[in-house]
């Protein structure tokens, strides 16, 4: 069964086929970085993440894409507001672009701590200044954009008229025009209030300003993807995805963009969308206060969860669903998660054991292929718009049947040593190369070290010198030496 996806812009799966094979190139939509990183941040690169691995497991060669935006996204989708990054960086009174580096930093903390591989690239808008001009200039050249007093604006009912505006979203024009407000407040520049800046003239005060044809300005939010994803995929890619609340405005804007300049394309083949989290069946508010920060959520409680959860167990309940269908944070489903992830990881421990384990060759074919037909099935699923969710339940079924297989030597010797090697082989990669989960430690090595040096204490007044030996060795064999000092044991480390 082929790797086949839904695309938003046809309404139905597809049969996945890449541009120029073999290589494959993906875009994601990457975060604003004015402000610490939320746990919906965190649903389209896990997404991703999974899904270029396992387009590298198919044999695809994958260049990954995801931006980061540090210029032109402003308050409103209308075009009107201060730039986020602006007004975070007079909130502080710091450099935009301290707030903006600041804030990559710990986004990029956080997504390797979720396990996700870092992008092939990852530009920024900032940096791709010529490149958005040169877009712009190609979109007036074929009279779909104008300007006015220094600003440049995309013509949506002129492209209209050969393209469809909303093909995307599935939104008619008239219904768009429905709900906008009549008498564009503060967009007397605008032909139609459809219109969407390609460029803004930047006022006195504004900071991050830079030249163009039209005067000093920068450039709008939409417009940095179709530039940088034509910049390093081409003019048209395989696949370019993001968040749910991402399809209207921005990537429709993005198509519109990308068909009105010279590259007339829809910019990628497949457009691909996960949907949005909420948390305890409410949408993340901070006037609500469960607004769920990652660098939070790792280490305490926060946001109405009453408990820190590991990475990993974040990134397992994500995959817990489908990635096009919603997801509610809750602290029962988060504990139901890291159940479903630890048991996971001591299949990753329970297969050391079995595939060390001497099996005679008394095969049984059918019990060979059962256990090879339960080994196929996550990759199945995987193949259907990337299922992890019914992945994970595949997993389970093989690993229950590893559970047995450990508890009943006559079966194992039935399975043989081919099969057992090719499931346990499997079941690795699936877990940790293609959804990406890794053992995480549990243990707090300081309460571990209190914990040893107490049964130091307790052997020293046994006067069990034997026990008291052995401690000292083993903590030294990790660095550490013991002290005893009048004020009772303490520990160093070995500057040997």
């Amino acid at each position: 069964m082929p790797l086949s996806l839904y695309n938003t812009l046809s309404r139905r799966k597809e049969e996945f086929q890449p541009v120029h094979p073999p290589q494959v190139g993906v875009y994601l939509c990457g975060p604003t970085v004015y402000s610490e990183a939320h746990l919906g941040n965190a649903r389209g690169p896990v997404v991703f993440d999974v899904l270029t691995r396992y387009l590298r497991h198919l044999g695809h060669q994958v260049r990954y894409v995801r931006n980061i935006t540090d210029v032109g996204h402003l308050e409103s989708d209308a075009d009107t507001g201060e730039d986020k990054m602006e007004k975070a960086a007079r909130a502080a009174r710091i450099e935009p672009m301290q707030v903006a580096q600041h804030f990559t930093n710990r986004y990029r903390q956080h997504m390797l701590a979720l396990g996700c591989l870092p992008p092939d690239i990852e530009p920024q808008a900032s940096g791709h200044i010529i490149e958005q001009i040169q877009v712009i200039e190609e979109i007036i050249a074929n009279g779909l954009a104008y300007e006015v007093n220094g600003s440049v604006y995309f013509d949506v009912p002129k492209y209209n008229e050969s393209e469809r505006y909303g093909k995307l979203s599935n939104r008619s024009i008239e219904d768009q025009l429905a709900g906008t407000r009549a008498n564009l407040e503060g967009q007397s520049e605008k032909r139609s209030p459809l219109d969407f800046a390609l460029w803004k003239k930047a006022a006195p005060e504004h900071i991050m300003r830079w030249p163009s044809p039209w005067g000093e300005g920068f450039p709008g939010w939409h417009l940095e993807c179709s530039a940088m994803s034509r910049k390093y995929l081409g003019k048209l890619s395989d696949i370019h995805g993001g968040g749910l609340d991402l399809m209207f405005p921005h990537h429709e804007c993005e198509i519109a963009q990308s068909q009105g300049s010279h590259a007339h394309t829809d910019e990628a083949r497949f457009w691909l969308h996960n949907n949005m989290i909420t948390v305890n069946g409410t949408k993340m508010s901070k006037s609500l206060g469960n607004f769920v920060l990652l660098g939070d959520m790792f280490v305490g409680p926060t946001g109405g969860l009453s408990q820190a959860y590991s990475p990993m167990v974040v990134r397992f309940f994500l995959l817990q669903a489908h990635y096009r269908s919603p997801v509610d944070v809750s602290d029962d489903a988060l504990q139901a998660a890291r159940k479903g992830y630890r048991k996971l990881m001591n299949g990753l421990r329970l297969l050391d054991k079995l595939t060390a384990t001497e099996v005679t060759e008394e095969v049984s074919e059918s019990a060979a292929q059962q256990l090879l037909a339960l080994a196929a099935k996550p990759a199945e699923f995987l193949n259907d718009d990337l299922n992890t969710p019914r992945a994970l339940a595949a997993l389970f079924d093989l690993l229950k049947r590893f559970n047995t297989l450990a508890a009943t030597p006559a079966a194992l010797a039935e399975v043989g040593r081919q099969a057992l090697a090719h499931a346990a082989a499997t079941y690795r990669m699936l877990v940790q190369d293609v959804l990406g989960l890794r053992d995480e430690p549990r243990a707090n090595a300081e309460q571990l070290l209190d914990l040893t040096l107490g049964f130091y204490s307790e052997a020293k007044a046994d006067k069990a010198y034997d026990k008291v030996d052995q401690i000292r060795a083993a903590l030294k064999g990790q660095g550490i030496v013991i002290k005893d000092t009048k004020a009772g044991v303490e520990w160093a480390y070995s500057e040997e």
